[in-house]
């Protein structure tokens, strides 16, 4: 199946700000980095694949660009309606749909992933991700892995809940 040529919207309007809160991390992060995620809602606009017969839903995964505007706080803005509801295989319209965005909060050998999903951003819910200081100071220990973490929902599911830092995101709707 050919992979149809994939129009992003040229006006945009479904603006949200992301911001991303750190809280109680031991040390700076080496890299700070972000990422959305879309894909079609609507499965039955896309041919099944020969063979398996299965239906693979477009997908994208776009670069989310953040601005330091302070000591633990980051910024970086994002369009729900990025791409172009279109029919992309002549089976009827393909809807385009945000699922996520995500943060790579990077030190040593060390992804530590934060996230928030539509709901969330459409809502406005802000979504507290806890994540554990061990495995930040042992990150950047010569022999440490390469692992990525994306974290917890609640400080208590750690061993040492007092040992944690936290990622906060929280998602704004601006309108034009």
């Amino acid at each position: 199946m050919k992979k149809p040529d994939i129009k992003q919207n040229p006006t945009p309007k479904q603006r949200y700000d992301i911001t991303l809160r750190i809280d109680g991390a031991p040390g700076p992060f080496d890299s700070v980095a972000g990422s959305v995620d879309y894909q079609v809602s609507n499965g039955r606009c896309v041919p099944l694949t020969p063979i398996s017969g299965a239906t693979i839903v477009p997908q994208e995964h776009i670069p989310l660009t953040l601005t330091h505007v302070s000591d633990n706080v980051y910024k970086g803005t994002l369009y729900a309606d990025r791409f172009v509801d279109e029919d992309y295989y002549g089976l009827g319209v393909c809807q385009w749909e945000l699922v996520a965005a995500g943060i790579e909060l990077k030190v040593g050998k060390m992804d530590f992933s934060p996230s928030i999903f539509l709901k969330d951003i459409k809502a406005g819910t802000p979504v507290v991700t806890y994540f554990s200081k061990h495995f930040y100071e042992d990150s950047t220990k010569p022999d440490a892995p390469s692992l990525t973490d994306s974290g917890r929902a609640r400080r208590e599911d750690y061993k040492d809940p007092t040992s944690t830092f936290s990622a906060t995101l929280t998602a704004e709707e601006i309108t034009p």
